[in-house]
């Protein structure tokens, strides 16, 4: 089957994405040691990393961005309806000796 350049150009690359994250992740954490004070401050500043260079990226996806923190366990699920050829998803796991960052990334072309 042919691939479609126009797809090709518009298309979720999980490398690129994943890349966004750590390099975002790095930048706003690093090698702090976790204080519950600056949780909400890093969090955001990941977000606004992560969607500045997402953006740099030139890809034609809608942003949606949310958070939670409370000390607790974690547990995630999702589900979407999408395109296999342009759309997709990217979940970086981050860690330090004090603590964890986990980053989820969907990109669907509207």
């Amino acid at each position: 089957m042919e691939e479609d350049p126009a797809k090709e150009e518009i298309a979720f690359v999980d490398e690129e994405v994943s890349k966004v994250i750590k390099e975002s992740v790095e930048a706003a954490i690093g090698g702090n040691t976790f204080q519950h004070s600056r949780v909400n401050q890093w969090t955001t500043s990941v977000l606004e990393r992560c969607l500045n260079q997402l953006k740099k990226l030139g890809k034609p996806f809608n942003d949606l961005c949310y958070h939670a923190e409370n000390g607790a366990g974690l547990q995630i699920a999702s589900t979407c309806f999408w395109d296999n050829s342009t759309d997709g998803s990217s979940l970086v796991r981050w860690e330090n000796k004090s603590m964890y960052c986990i980053v989820s990334v969907f990109g669907l072309t509207t």
